[in-house]
Parts: structure tokens; sequence; C-alpha cells
């Protein structure tokens, strides 16, 4: 049984939506054996799509009438805000979706919407958060050095609420210990490398790359591994934070090459799963500035927040014909049908397969930029 404090018994008491959130967490906090509730610095919450939680979801939400008591951000909704009609959004779904994104603004979110809150707020070293959206959770544990379990949205609403999560697993300094070591000794993109990984172990990784990776690299890779499997935690020799702190596993993987077995030609090409970062949008620019005009469709996915900033770049890309979306991804959205999607992300490769029904093929984001001025 989970001990609680006479404050949050009585929250446990009120009969009103604090009460559910306080459930919520004291079942979670049973199922894993925490000792307590612990304090947290932000929460993030994911599945804000009107194509992911419907009507049912909404009615819950509006019927909740509870006040986040942290900061609180919140994943990729279904619509670009601005330009839906051009992802091909019909109205009802837009206005569904706005429906959803007030009722998050009523409690006191901030409407980030996007799947790299780190880029808005960086968590410091060792704080202890109640975040959900894997590719988050797995940065912030990995590169970060923050402390999260891969919640689900509706635990991280409640940790939200309450302004604590109950203490277990990654919040514990041991259980973020590597269980088996990968050197990866081909020069193979992490991105591929952690779709691979993350489909074959289920323990925590530490990596051994030949060189040190880009920060959107170690990104990439999280995202893969937090997709294809259920990791939430790795390491990489002399790059993150928690490397030394514990000892080398015995157990060893040995990555010289990487097969994928996808075979289709992209109607269209895309970027930024997880949403692209200040680095990605700059490397893009470089490469097309000696391009023409795209021939093939071409979409980039960032937050609103990077959008604003890298104002004259996105210009400039759309100017050749990229489109450039915000508040939204792929995988979330119910945009017009496509045939085959390229990307250089293992997540989309993941998922679009799974929810959209689509072919997918891979290639290098600078594959990716060229195959989209190539004609079809």
């Amino acid at each position: 049984m989970m001990f609680l404090t006479k404050e949050e018994e009585k929250l446990l008491e009120r009969g009103d939506g604090v009460s559910k959130c306080m459930e919520i967490l004291l079942a979670l906090g049973e199922i894993f054996d925490a000792e307590r509730l612990i304090p947290i610095k932000s929460a993030h919450i994911s599945g804000v799509s009107y194509k992911n939680i419907g009507d049912e979801g909404l009615e819950w939400l509006k019927n909740l009438n509870v006040e986040f008591t942290v900061k609180t951000t919140i994943n990729p909704a279904g619509i670009d805000l601005d330009r839906w009609r051009e992802m091909g959004i019909d109205e009802e779904f837009f206005r569904k979706q706005m429906e959803i994104l007030n009722v998050f603004k009523r409690m006191g979110a901030e409407l980030t919407l996007t799947c790299t809150p780190y880029y808005i707020h960086k968590p410091n070293f060792g704080d202890h958060l109640a975040w959900s959206e894997s590719s988050a959770v797995i940065y912030a544990n990995s590169i970060l050095g923050a402390r999260t379990n891969r919640e689900s949205g509706i635990s991280a609403l409640a940790s939200a609420v309450i302004g604590k999560t109950p203490y277990y697993g990654l919040h514990i300094k041991e259980n973020r210990s590597p269980n088996v070591l990968v050197k990866v000794e081909c020069d193979c993109d992490p991105s591929i490398v952690g779709y691979k990984i993350g489909s074959e172990i289920d323990e925590i990784p530490i990596f051994k790359f030949k060189r040190k990776l880009k920060e959107y690299e170690l990104k990439a890779l999280g995202a893969s591994l937090a997709s294809t499997g259920n990791i939430s935690i790795f390491h990489v020799f002399e790059q993150t934070p928690e490397w030394k702190d514990f000892e080398v596993p015995r157990e060893r993987i040995v990555i010289d090459r990487v097969e994928l077995k996808f075979d289709c030609d992209p109607d269209l090409i895309v970027l930024g799963c997880p949403h692209l970062s200040k680095d990605e949008v700059l490397e893009v620019y470089n490469i097309v500035r000696d391009l023409g005009n795209v021939k093939r469709e071409f979409w980039m996915f960032l937050s609103r927040y990077l959008y604003e900033r890298l104002k004259d770049v996105v210009m400039y890309l759309e100017s050749k014909g990229v489109k450039v979306f915000r508040d939204t991804c792929i995988i979330v959205s119910p945009t017009r049908k496509f045939r085959c999607v390229m990307t250089n992300s293992g997540k989309a490769l993941t998922y679009l397969p799974k929810l959209r029904k689509v072919e997918v093929t891979y290639g290098s984001l600078r594959e990716c930029v060229l195959k989209a001025f190539e004609p079809s």
C-alpha cells in the first residue's frame, strides 16, 4: 500500500476531478509497488489529437474540471492550426480539435503542440518529471539526465493536476543502469541503429559509436528505440550524462551493418518525427540552396516555437516548394492519403504502416531532401 500524506488523503476524498486524478496515481503506484508520491517539475501530455481520443476522450476531458498545478506542455495536435486545409483536414475535425485544445488551455496547459518540449523548456539534470510521448521521455532520461517513467497521456495529466508522480522505475537511480553494451562498428545512421536494436532487446543499452553523435542524432536514436521497443533510457559512451555512473555490462551486441527491407517510390517525403531541431532545419536549408524547386511533395514538421524563430529560413524553404507545418505531425494527423512515404525517422517507419496504412521507405536526412528535388 502506497503511503499518502494527510494532504494527499484530503485530495483523494474531495469527490471531484482532482480526486479522480489522485485515484489514477494511487492505482499506478500500487501496480508498480511505489512507496510514495514525489513532486515533479513539469508534465508533458500526449494523445491530444482528436484522431487519438475521439468524442469519448473529449467528453472525459470536459467533465474533469481541473487545473494543472505545474508547468504542463502538450504533444502535437491533429492539425496545423493555421494551415489545416492545406493538409486535407475537414472542418468537423478542425472544430473538434480546437475544442480539445481549448479544454487543455482552460486547465492551464501551454499549447506547445510539440513532441520536443525540451527545445522550449529544458529540464535540468535530476529533475523529476511526469512525461508521456515516448520520444520525449527517452530524450529527457538519456540526453538530459532528468527522471521520468513512460507515462500514458492520462497518468501525465493526473500528475499535472496533483503536481506529483509515483516514485518507482526510472525515478530511482539504480533502475537506470545499462544491461547490454552495443558496439556500433559501421557508419550507420543512429536512427536506423535504434530501429534495429529497439526491436531486438528489452534491456537498457549503452552504445559505443565510432564517432561523436550530433544532438539530433541522439534524439533520433532514442525515438527509434522507444518506438520499436519499450526502452525509455539509453546511454552513450562519452556523451550522455550518466554513462560513467554504472559498470559496463558484460552482455554485448556488435552491429557491423543494418539491412532494411523497404522498397517503394515515394509520393511524399517527410522530415520531423520527432519535430525538427534548429540544426536540422538549417541543415536542410544548406542542402536546398544549391537546388531548384521540389519535384515531389516534401513536408517538414517542427514546433511553432522554432518556426517563429526561423521564419526567414522557413520562408526560403517554402519558396522552393517545401511545406513546413507546425502543431502536428504525419502520425497523428488524418492528412490526405499517400501511397509511399520516405522518411529518415525510425519512429515514422514504425508507426506509419500501422496507423496510416501506407508503405514506407528510408533515407538519411540528405537523401530525403535530394529525393524531394528528384523528378518522380
